[in-house]
């Protein structure tokens, strides 16, 4: 599992580490790692460090040292390195005096601009030391013209940390950014890192270990890997049968909208419970395609037992069947229209486990609050709803994020693919993460289970080609098989 901390407390376990160690050793461990990342990316990128050209952007703080100590490891290494110092007259000490001696040149961003941008469209790198982790409000005016540069040059963009002028905290980008082709951070990731906006400004992100005394509680992210939704996937034992794997109940669908429902079936029946009941109008579409769902079109109440029920996708303006549903004693998951017809005292009145799915603009509706504000502060918007619901929330994204009710550290998913935003891709999604409940996973662990499995399952389907949302369905065997390492 990877995991992210606040700026915070990264900077609390610095002072720690540092008061054991000599001075300055920790930023030399930084820098080592850094330069070794940047001599890997040069070697691809020219052909070897001996003879490269790196050009070296520099702020007033470590972030700026450790650029300049790397940039002095790489002009041992037979690189031309050039530092443009935005303050030269606040720019970090040792690792000035370090680049000088080793043969590197400096230049004042101020004083000879021209000159500046000149070096970095001829560089094969530019390494971004203008802002660290506790910068905000976006790149400062004399620093944009230089993160253009890198831009429009051809010069590969690694950032120190992170990319200057997203906030390390928050995933937000309030202004002007430079946009890396690889970030290389310090510790542990930070939130920005694995968020979007930010995250797509960071590139790749590589995690150099410099030995942080981080606490075992307390990280602001989680992301799963394989290993971590292996363990949470349900394995039925030799005397399970259908009924103690789980039985999802699915709610969904309508005269106008049947497909919603045979979706939502579909990654039910793929998401590990032992028996599917629909109840919806759209019957006969689903027993047509899925002949061993459990059928009903008597309404929630007389479907019979389930361990969790889904209600939404599809739904129309069927508030009667979503207000059934959330009076039942069992995890419910709430989706798509059945966010906007449910009533939010009776989701906060519920005891049972509550999932909600909404996408930004669902999400920017319940928050009462325009779709720009969600997609610009997802992590905020995230916590927020799940305080203001009692609920567990999943807002899907490029970067899915899932947050509990109880709080603690939000978990994040990035295995999907841009090929996801198609029509019908959150009912699979809602039909997985029943499905999932009723097998008996937390309203946390099922949606976090579910969107790493669909995400795997959409590039699967995808494989850089248009995929519909039955495809994505129909892979997730594949994607839980390779979970599972079967």
């Amino acid at each position: 599992m990877r995991t992210a901390y606040s700026v915070e407390t990264v900077r609390n376990a610095e002072r720690e580490l540092m008061a054991r160690l000599p001075e300055g050793a920790l930023m030399q461990r930084a820098a080592a790692g850094l330069a070794a990342a940047c001599a890997q990316v040069l070697v691809r990128v020219a052909g070897r460090v001996y003879g490269s050209r790196v050009v070296l952007l520099v702020g007033s703080g470590d972030n700026g040292g450790d650029a300049l100590y790397a940039g002095a490891r790489l002009a041992r290494r037979g690189a031309g390195v050039t530092a443009v110092l935005l303050a030269p007259e606040r720019a970090h000490g040792g690792g000035l005096a370090a680049l000088r001696r080793a043969g590197g040149r400096t230049l004042d961003a101020r004083a000879a601009s021209a000159a500046a941008s000149d070096r970095i469209a001829r560089a094969d790198l530019v390494l971004d030391g203008i802002v660290g982790i506790g910068g905000k409000g976006g790149l400062r005016e004399e620093a944009v013209p230089l993160a253009d540069a890198a831009a429009r040059s051809r010069a590969a963009v690694v950032a120190v940390d992170l990319p200057s002028g997203v906030d390390a905290d928050t995933g937000q980008v309030p202004g002007d950014v430079v946009r890396a082709d690889l970030t290389v951070t310090f510790g542990t990731h930070k939130p920005g890192l694995l968020i979007d906006p930010a995250r797509e400004y960071a590139g790749a992100v590589r995690l150099v270990d410099i030995g942080l005394p981080l606490p075992r509680e307390g990280a602001e992210l989680e992301a799963l890997q394989h290993a971590d939704v292996a363990r949470l996937l349900p394995v039925p034992a030799a005397e399970s049968d259908k009924y103690r794997r789980g039985v999802v109940g699915i709610a969904a669908g309508s005269a106008r909208y049947p497909g919603a429902a045979v979706l939502a079936v579909a990654g039910a029946l793929r998401g590990g419970a032992g028996a599917v009941r629909y109840v919806g109008p759209a019957g006969d579409a689903v027993i047509a395609r899925y002949p061993e769902t459990l059928v009903s079109d008597q309404g929630p109440k007389r479907a019979g037992r389930v361990q969790a029920w889904v209600v939404g996708p599809g739904a129309g303006d069927d508030a009667a069947t979503v207000a059934q549903v959330l009076a039942a004693e069992v995890p419910v998951l709430i989706d798509a229209d059945g966010l906007r017809l449910a009533d939010a005292d009776a989701v906060r009145a519920r005891t049972a486990p509550t999932l909600m799915t909404p996408h930004a603009g669902e999400a920017a509706a319940l928050l009462g609050v325009a779709r720009e504000e969600v997609e610009g502060a997802r992590l905020a918007s995230v916590r927020e709803l799940a305080a203001r619901y009692g609920a567990t929330v999943l807002l899907k994204g490029s970067t899915t994020l899932v947050a509990s009710a109880k709080g603690g550290p939000v978990r994040v998913n990035a295995t999907g693919t841009s090929w996801l935003a198609t029509a019908g891709s959150g009912d699979v999604l809602s039909g997985l993460a029943g499905s999932l409940l009723a097998a008996g996973l937390s309203a946390l662990d099922a949606g976090s289970a579910a969107a790493y499995l669909h995400g795997l399952a959409g590039r699967f389907a995808a494989d850089g080609a248009p995929a519909g949302a039955h495809d994505v369905s129909d892979a997730i065997p594949r994607a839980w098989r390779d979970v599972r390492g079967n």
